[in-house]
């Protein structure tokens, strides 16, 4: 089978990428393994929320060279600081048109409420999670924070414990209650299965609205605000909007234990559209190895396709960490299965050496978790000290930072993939 790209992975940073190739008139494929690190992500999209001295960041554009100095291996530092807001602007204009429903932007960063109480910065989040500005208070004074009964992937009172220590929530009274819901006691006689995804399709399909409502006025009389866990409203967030407008209050919906229903619903809008663009989602199937002339791959085998083999101008491997399998730990090494990219490597971080992986301290930044392939300023990827001629790389599978303390793993995503999508669209048009 022929394509202009195939494209290794079907997360943010895959399926942005290809949206962004296909409304450019090219043709995609994406080998898609199963759920995606978005599948289980709080819905907030994070671009730089620390330099790695500790610095805290307000205003990204203002941190950009200072992030280059410190750190010149990560893929911000390659790519450059007009090149990286550029991006980050074109898909913010991006979710806009696909309605994904998020607030923020290159200005500065906000500050999400977090399940447990604490605030998080970051650069775009669901317009349904409560934000404060950096030294705004919470506009609101009564909160009233609803768990449902008998589920445990959402503590109210340990989410007000917390809130109440932010100054931003300092003057504001916070309660907490519970939601019995009859028609989900089934389900918690199947203590497994009550987790976020079935309790909202349940209440989906089976909930009587009026009685939903009304038990929500009587348990949060007299809140201004009312928190509740992102159960309401599995694939988008019609039912959750349906809910709001149905009561007397200002709901907020806090992500849970993952999977997250915030970043599924998410997904599942940014998959619809690549196909609706003529996009072809091989789902159900892994890439298995290629083959190669020279700086070029010429085929990609999967799991599905072995005795065919997909053939494209240029791929793109999107394929994200460890957690996907992306890239693959043992004992004594780190590497990419696929294409046996270069992995990079650093003073403090040897990927032939066990030893150098972690540190002492089990809460601090670990050194493996910057492990990934190289890139070089096209996102192209390095193999044997020589860079391809035609396989970039986009998001996590890429190396030299630590999205989870930098707090810029999304932003990684979606810059390097429309970064992507513009080197291949101008040698394709070319």
């Amino acid at each position: 089978m022929n394509f202009d790209v195939v494209i290794i992975g079907g997360g943010l940073a895959g399926l942005t990428c290809g949206i962004a190739l296909q409304e450019q008139g090219k043709r995609c494929a994406i080998v898609n393994n199963g759920q995606a690190a978005i599948d289980f992500s709080t819905g907030s999209m994070d671009l730089l929320g620390r330099l790695p001295n500790g610095e805290n960041v307000q205003k990204i554009d203002r941190t950009l060279a200072n992030l280059a100095e410190q750190l010149p291996a990560h893929p911000y530092a390659k790519l450059g600081a007009e090149r990286v807001l550029a991006k980050a602007k074109q898909f913010e204009q991006l979710a806009a048109k696909l309605n994904l429903g998020l607030v923020g932007g290159l200005d500065q960063n906000h500050a999400r409420v977090t399940p447990l109480g604490g605030l998080r910065r970051t650069w775009l989040s669901p317009n349904s999670v409560p934000t404060v500005q950096q030294d705004e208070l919470f506009p609101y004074h009564h909160i009233v924070i609803l768990g449902i009964e008998g589920y445990h992937d959402f503590q109210p009172q340990l989410l007000a414990d917390n809130l109440k220590l932010q100054a931003q929530f300092a003057h504001c009274d916070i309660k907490t209650g519970f939601l019995e819901i009859p028609e989900l006691d089934f389900l918690r006689q199947q203590s497994r299965e009550f987790r976020s995804v079935h309790i909202a399709q349940t209440l989906e399909q089976k909930v009587n609205l009026a009685s939903l409502v009304n038990e929500i006025r009587q348990v949060a009389s007299g809140a201004d605000a009312v928190f509740l866990p992102a159960c309401f409203g599995q694939n988008s967030q019609a039912f959750f909007n349906e809910l709001q407008a149905a009561t007397d209050f200002t709901l907020f919906e806090l992500p849970t234990l993952p999977p997250s229903l915030l970043g599924g619903r998410q997904h599942k809008i940014l998959r619809q559209h690549f196909e609706q663009l003529g996009g072809v989602m091989m789902n159900g199937d892994r890439a298995l190895q290629a083959e190669f002339d020279g700086n070029r791959v010429t085929k990609l085998f999967t799991q599905m396709h072995e005795d065919e083999p997909l053939k494209a101008d240029n791929y793109v491997l999107a394929s994200g960490s460890f957690f996907s399998n992306g890239l693959v730990a043992e004992f004594e090494k780190i590497y990419e299965p696929v294409f046996g990219a270069d992995i990079i490597q650093s003073e403090q971080f040897d990927p032939a050496n066990h030893f150098t992986w972690t540190t002492k301290r089990f809460s601090a930044p670990q050194p493996y978790q910057s492990a990934g392939v190289v890139i070089n300023a096209d996102c192209r990827v390095q193999k044997c000290g020589r860079f391809f001629d035609n396989l970039y790389a986009t998001g996590a599978v890429i190396g030299g930072f630590n999205g989870i303390e930098l707090g810029c793993g999304s932003g990684v995503a979606v810059v390097t993939a429309l970064t992507v999508a513009d080197k291949i669209a101008e040698k394709i048009g070319g």
